[in-house]
């Protein structure tokens, strides 16, 4: 991958067509509109409207011959985006603000418990 850029904010739509490349690796983009036809039913033209997209924010490299598309940015990086704004849009960019009202409405398993405190033990 190359380097990640923290301003990429992608939309469900978008989503999509990275999720096929995160597990691909590359597709050619006409193998990319027949699956999001068969599994979303999006037509052709949608379809290359969002790679189009995709490439001109830098979320993925157009390969020719071919018309291949690979991801450049990970889907790692775009969790952490993705993480970060919406810590900041609900939690005052508060991390410890979003795990306690999180933590505190919900029922946790023996094994979430101990999970969370060896990661909390690691950050002392």
């Amino acid at each position: 991958m190359q380097s990640q850029k923290k301003d990429i904010r992608l939309h469900e739509g978008e989503l999509n067509v990275m999720e096929l490349l995160w597990s691909n690796k590359e597709l050619a983009a006409k193998d990319i509109s027949k699956i999001i036809k068969e599994y979303i039913g999006w037509e052709k033209n949608t379809t290359y409207t969002v790679i189009k997209r995709l490439i001109d924010k830098g979320a993925i490299e157009r390969i020719d011959p071919g018309f291949i598309c690979r991801a450049k940015i990970s889907k790692f990086a775009v969790q952490q985006i993705e993480t970060d704004a919406l810590l900041h849009k609900l939690y005052n960019a508060s991390l410890s603000t979003f795990f306690v009202e999180y933590i505190r409405n919900k029922k946790l398993s023996a094994a979430e418990v101990f999970e969370l405190e060896r990661i909390i033990s690691e950050q002392k």
